[in-house]
């Protein structure tokens, strides 16, 4: 029923491929609507890009997206690089993927190189959709506290079709406050799994 589900959210949410020339995408920006994903298996990759963002950024998106998605099968990095591991042959990996397109364009579906390692990766642990954080940014306006912004996006992984993205910001703290941190996951969860979750 999640697959069906899943499915027919992907299909009417975008139907257009290919990057399309735009501005960088501006905080609050989203696009799509992602599915109800729960009993989805979706694969969580690390971030990809961290600029100066303090903290284990991928540890606390691991936590929050848990704590609100706990109906969702959520794949670690940790269980993907296990299995790569005992793959030595597959082409694909977790980290250094090519994501800078994201940042400089809108993009309804994602091409090779990323969408051959994704499609590989997903393939070894079954996964449906991978959430992809593209970048962790610290972004202060002069005179402010400044605030943690992510860059992320969800894929459906054997089509490559970008099913939702969003660039999201947390609250203004001091840069070392672990509050910036948790409040810019908690924004990305609360509107990545917009129906609760739980």
């Amino acid at each position: 029923m999640a697959g069906i589900l899943f499915t027919a959210a992907f299909t009417a949410v975008l139907a257009a491929c290919g990057p399309r020339t735009s501005p960088p995408p501006e905080p609050g920006t989203t696009r799509g609507v992602a599915p109800d994903l729960h009993g989805v298996r979706v694969l969580l990759l690390p971030v990809q890009q961290n600029l100066a963002v303090p903290g284990d950024v991928d540890a606390e998106l691991a936590f929050g997206l848990r704590e609100r998605g706990r109906g969702v099968e959520w794949i670690s990095t940790a269980e993907v690089e296990e299995v790569l591991a005992r793959s030595p042959a597959i082409q694909a990996r977790t980290r250094g993927l090519p994501v800078g397109i994201f940042l400089q364009a809108e993009v309804d579906r994602i091409g090779d190189p990323l969408y051959g390692e994704l499609r590989r990766t997903a393939t070894l642990v079954d996964a449906t959709a991978a959430l992809l954080p593209i970048q962790a940014s610290l972004e202060a306006a002069p005179g402010a506290d400044p605030r943690v912004r992510l860059h992320a996006t969800l894929i459906e992984v054997r089509t490559g079709r970008v099913l939702w993205f969003g660039v999201l910001e947390g609250g203004a703290y001091p840069a070392n406050d672990p509050r910036g941190l948790a409040s810019a996951v908690e924004e990305l969860a609360r509107t990545l799994i917009w129906y609760g979750g739980a």
